[in-house]
């Protein structure tokens, strides 16, 4: 019965501790991936450094809005192409960066160069040093994104020289 006891309370409290553990305070890395006016960028970005020195990975920050149709482009442009969102995700630390009317992250954002347009993206290093500021009109290839322009940016940014 002791026996028993001690299985069954394992077994409960097992899932419990696993939740707990998937927290940044635990040290696994929760990524973000909506825009999201009530998330805190600068303590996401932190998490974000963390992750990318644990990994020896850059950072890519997306920053847009769930009213921009183009964020939603770019987003179905991953879905459709998974080996690019593989590389991608292999490479970096995606972070997206709320920018909309109810929250337009502005002492945040102000720390970066003037966004044209949005999606826009950033290239950090896994130090989160600004390497690039990338218009993603220029990716753009009709209504969506041109994949060879994509995945040449991706792979450009993804090689530490």
């Amino acid at each position: 019965m002791k026996t028993f006891l001690i299985i069954f309370t394992a077994l409960i409290l097992t899932p419990l501790v696993n939740c707990q553990t998937n927290s940044p305070a635990y040290g696994k890395y929760i990524p973000v991936e909506e825009f999201d006016p009530s998330r805190n960028p600068a303590k996401d970005l932190n998490n974000a450094v963390a992750e990318a020195k644990r990994t020896g990975k850059r950072i890519l920050l997306d920053v847009g809005g769930n009213w921009c149709i183009w964020c939603h482009y770019l987003d179905n442009f991953f879905e459709e192409n998974e080996d690019v969102a593989d590389y991608m995700h292999k490479n970096f630390v995606v972070l997206k960066i709320n920018y909309s009317k109810e929250n337009e992250n502005k002492d945040f954002l102000s720390k970066y160069p003037k966004i044209p347009g949005y999606p826009h993206l950033f290239v950090l290093d896994e130090n989160g040093k600004l390497l690039r500021s990338q218009d993603t009109s220029a990716l753009e290839k009709g209504r969506g994104h041109d994949r060879e322009k994509v995945f040449a940016f991706l792979k450009k940014w993804a090689e530490k020289n």
